[in-house]
């Protein structure tokens, strides 16, 4: 709901449960009033009436209260904006008019030609905000344009949550104490990045699981990025955020030209950590997630099982076994192309390996859709091996900087895609190879980072950091459009391209390349701050695991691992017995039952895996499903009964496995006993309301 004051300069947008509200002074600054619970428009222009604190020389009046931030005149503060022209920097804008356009509410802003538009839409409790900029003016360098800057109220004691982590162990949740100064996250890497999701939240005065005000904000870009939490010195706190870090979101607007940012998206909960949480996935399955309606399927990947040692008979073998196991999905992974008998070839030429697939990817696909199975490919389309047939005929379609020599990474170069005719080959290769055969799923990967970040003979070489995801985004779009039958995951090396833009054009991420089941609990647990299960790929694999740890762990714990998202399975099945298949095949039969609501439902996050007992819940209607893992017991330690969430304590709930009944309340405030003993123990509980 969007109300606007009666003199035309109150804006306050309402959710269910939370408001965001705005002003514009008389003299064109305009202001930040509230965001947190609802309040209604008298109490916004209550707000909006109360005058600037005075001038006292060494402070700005406007820092830490101005909405929107820029560069010139009394700011001391970090800038949201800033511009240079040939002759001058900074922006002293002034107020054009406001539009109302279906929920969406834009002010309008100019400044000698710049035209700077603010959006701002309210979807459930999430407030997306992005600018646009048009130049009707001169030509100028936009030297920062972050889609928001959010200010939060005075409080005292703010503590700042992010997930940190690297390849192989990223989404780790850390909570550290605010201090003065500023607390910069972001990548300068070209993609997401490993290192960090683009999301913070913040809360004050000792917010729990699922209590206290908790403020969190998530940005929807996939290249280099940057957030900005900061401290003032009269303690107000103000997070920016946007593309580009350091010099690598720098853009030339030319007369005539226009930008949009990305999405920067807001939320308030009074719900704690987890009510937060639901509120992110609920917005992300209503408005992000594209078609989020039907559930993800169980997968099988091939890759653990041949790597690049692929041949078209033992993929049937491997996909026979998988249809026994109840899967769904099945996929080849990396080695299926070109000369691609290694990482060192191949990359760039999208046509099947003759000697590997003889008639194409169309024989194979149709067995495995004729085993009741969809049929799935890997690509990396946005690099190139120089031992490739694009490289030689093409080596300035790589990005490089003329004189300098060619980085390669995992023996790999980067494609410059912000050139059109890169995009034009790739949208002409993958098109053609979608239609080939029938083919149901992508896994999109990209598995090394931005180094050489340079364009020969372009004048202004810079914009490939920003054009490189809207080429990326487009050709997605525009794949999508043409094969709306296919899925699309984003994997970049596992966790490092994840975030609201990639998520709004793909049906599901890969979490991480590390699939042990123990450390995977921490990576879920991260992950699930911001991202709901029903895209967060996960699979069991062999044991001992031989990708990373060598940890040996249950078939029980790798499964219920696994199901706290998307299942998937990725070890060699050639190598596990007949009894390991005939389990599997329980287990996958139990996820089907139980994907509903792990995929859909409300998620409460019982315990942390923080060693013992750890366990999540999911609820939807009148159907509950706990998952919880014992990672190792000490010798009289008692066993500890879950109290489970977001039960109607006025309800009976029967156990589906014992046909025990527990009272709601009871559940609630004395907890239901898991059984789990000794090292990893894991189990699953459905509860139905009665």
């Amino acid at each position: 709901m969007l109300e606007i004051g009666g003199d035309g300069r109150t804006w306050l947008l309402s959710g269910p449960t939370s408001s965001y509200a705005l002003s514009l002074t008389e003299d064109d600054t305009l202001l930040h009033l509230h965001w947190g619970p609802r309040i209604g428009l008298a109490d916004a222009e209550e707000l909006a009436a109360r005058p600037l604190p005075p001038y006292r020389g060494f402070e700005s009046q406007l820092d830490g209260l101005e909405e929107y931030p820029v560069e010139g005149g009394p700011r001391f503060a970090r800038p949201a904006l800033s511009v240079r022209t040939d002759e001058v920097r900074g922006t002293e804008w002034t107020f054009q008019a406001y539009e109302i356009e279906d929920d969406e509410l834009r002010l309008r802003f100019t400044d000698n030609g710049l035209g700077i538009t603010l959006h701002y839409r309210m979807r459930h409790d999430v407030v997306e905000r992005w600018v646009t900029l048009t130049n009707d003016g001169p030509a100028l360098e936009v030297l920062r344009a972050d889609s928001a800057t959010w200010t939060l109220p005075l409080r005292e004691g703010w503590r700042l949550s992010q997930v940190h982590g690297r390849w192989a162990a990223e989404s780790r949740l850390v909570r550290t104490d605010l201090t003065y100064g500023e607390h910069v996250i972001g990548s300068r890497r070209g993609h997401t990045g490993h290192q960090h999701l683009p999301w913070v939240a913040l809360d004050a005065e000792g917010a729990t699981e699922e209590r206290g005000e908790v403020y969190g904000c998530a940005l929807a870009w996939s290249g280099t990025w940057r957030i900005c939490v900061a401290q003032l010195p009269d303690a107000r706190v103000q997070i920016t955020g946007g593309i580009g870090y350091d010099d690598s979101g720098l853009m030339r607007l030319e007369a005539g030209a226009s930008y949009t940012t990305p999405v920067f998206a807001g939320l308030w909960s009074d719900g704690g950590f987890g009510g937060a949480s639901r509120a992110w996935h609920a917005y992300q399955r209503a408005y992000v997630i594209p078609g989020a309606e039907p559930d993800r399927p169980v997968l099988y990947n091939s890759w653990e099982a041949t790597e690049f040692d692929i041949s078209e008979g033992q993929q049937r073998e491997l996909a026979r076994r998988a249809a026994g196991m109840g899967v769904e999905l099945f996929v080849v992974d990396d080695g299926w192309f070109g000369k691609r008998t290694s990482d060192r070839a191949g990359l760039g030429d999208w046509t099947p390996n003759p000697d590997r697939f003889p008639s194409g990817l169309k024989p194979l696909a149709e067995d495995v859709r004729a085993l009741g199975m969809q049929f799935g490919i890997w690509v990396e389309p946005e690099m190139v091996n120089a031992d490739s047939d694009l490289y030689r005929a093409h080596p300035d379609w790589v990005q490089f900087q003329p004189g300098r020599k060619r980085t390669e990474f995992r023996n790999q170069l980067v494609l410059n895609l912000a050139r059109e005719d890169v995009q034009d080959y790739l949208w002409e290769k993958l098109d053609d190879l979608l239609s080939s055969a029938p083919i149901d799923y992508v896994k999109w990967d990209f598995n090394r980072c931005f180094t050489d970040a340079g364009w020969p003979g372009e004048p202004y070489p810079q914009k490939l950091w920003v054009e490189h995801v809207h080429a990326f985004y487009h050709l997605l779009d525009r794949l999508r459009a043409a094969h709306p039958g296919v899925a699309f995951e984003s994997c970049s090396g596992g966790g490092g391209r994840i975030d609201l833009g990639v998520m709004a054009r793909t049906d599901q991420v890969w979490t991480s390349d590390n699939t042990d089941p123990l450390d995977r609990l921490a990576i879920q647990h991260g992950f699930s701050q911001i991202h709901p299960a029903r895209v967060m790929a996960a699979w069991v694999t062999d044991s001992p695991n031989t990708q990373l740890n060598g940890r040996v762990s249950s078939l029980r714990f790798r499964f219920v691992s696994a199901m706290a998202g998307v299942l998937g399975v990725g070890g060699d099945l050639a190598k596990w017995s007949e009894e390991e298949l005939v389990e599997a095949r329980e287990w996958v039969e139990l996820y089907k039952e139980i994907r509903p609501v792990v995929q859909r439902g409300d998620l409460y996050r019982l315990r942390p895996p923080a060693g013992g007992l750890s366990a999540v819940q999911y609820v939807l209607g009148d159907e509950v499903v706990v998952l919880a893992w014992l990672q190792a017991q000490h010798h009289g330690e008692p066993p500890v009964p879950l109290r489970l969430r977001g039960l109607d304590p006025a309800r009976a709930y029967e156990c589906r496995e014992s046909g025990e009944v527990h009272r709601g309340a009871v559940l609630l405030h004395h907890g239901l006993s898991t059984g789990l003993r000794g090292d990893f123990d894991a189990k699953v509980i459905r509860l139905r309301r009665i």
